[in-house]
């Protein structure tokens, strides 16, 4: 019988974010009794810099603390690594380059998903946090498909800013209405799909919310997570 592989979570970007990871990885693992479900590690550390601050304003970078985190996970145990942070992504090599075990990208995964789900989109509007925009990771990725980058316009992403700060700080009521307007927007100039692609977005907008899908980066990440573990290889 082959051992199913272990997951480890490199969390506290933010703990609401990590908590909906978990969520979602226990729901998508088919089951009939406790024994079933997938051993999982989480480190949840809110301790790691903004990242943010790191790429927008120069702050602290965070890539020693994700090192460090990363390797408690190896170290408890893990056999694979997930991030339920996009902008933490900006750092993912050189997680990669310091840990024995692999570590799986959000972003690729969320790209492959819409390849695979969603054939005929040819723009897709990217809810993220301002990071992750500058950094241009999602546009790269969506770029190489031949897939339109769509992001929102300076007013509206400095409020999905505040939105998502808002669900950090254990707010998750007002922040919605901020994020459906916002893709209301990106419906308007042209998206076909929406990306969140910032782990708080999917705690604040649904499918349900919007006229298009919306692409839950968390749950890619998640379901990922499972097939692997239960694979018991990458």
């Amino acid at each position: 019988m082959r051992r199913e592989m272990v997951v480890g979570i490199l969390g506290g970007m933010g703990s609401e974010a990590t908590v909906d990871l978990f969520a979602k990885i226990v729901r998508a693992t088919p089951v009939s009794k406790d024994q079933d479900h997938l051993r999982i590690i989480i480190d949840n550390n809110p301790r790691i810099p903004d990242r943010q601050q790191a790429i927008l304003e120069g702050g602290p970078s965070p890539a020693p603390m994700l090192i460090e985190t990363a390797k408690n996970l190896v170290a408890a145990g893990a056999d694979f690594i997930v991030v339920p942070c996009n902008t933490a992504h900006y750092w993912i090599e050189d997680i990669r380059g310091a840990v024995t075990i692999p570590v799986v990208n959000m972003i690729e995964e969320t790209a492959k998903e819409i390849s695979r789900s969603y054939p005929t989109v040819k723009s897709v509007g990217i809810m993220a946090a301002s990071g992750i925009l500058k950094a241009g990771l999602y546009q790269k990725q969506l770029s190489g498909m031949g897939i339109k980058a769509i992001s929102p316009r300076d007013d509206d992403q400095a409020r999905l800013m505040d939105a998502i700060y808002s669900v950090k700080a254990g707010d998750l009521s007002a922040p919605s209405v901020t994020a459906i307007e916002v893709g209301q927007k990106l419906v308007k100039a042209g998206a076909d799909a929406i990306i969140a692609g910032c782990t708080e977005v999917p705690l604040i907008l649904k499918t349900a919310d919007l006229p298009i899908p919306v692409i839950d980066a968390t749950l890619v990440l998640a379901k990922r997570a499972v097939e692997i573990a239960q694979a018991s290889q990458l």
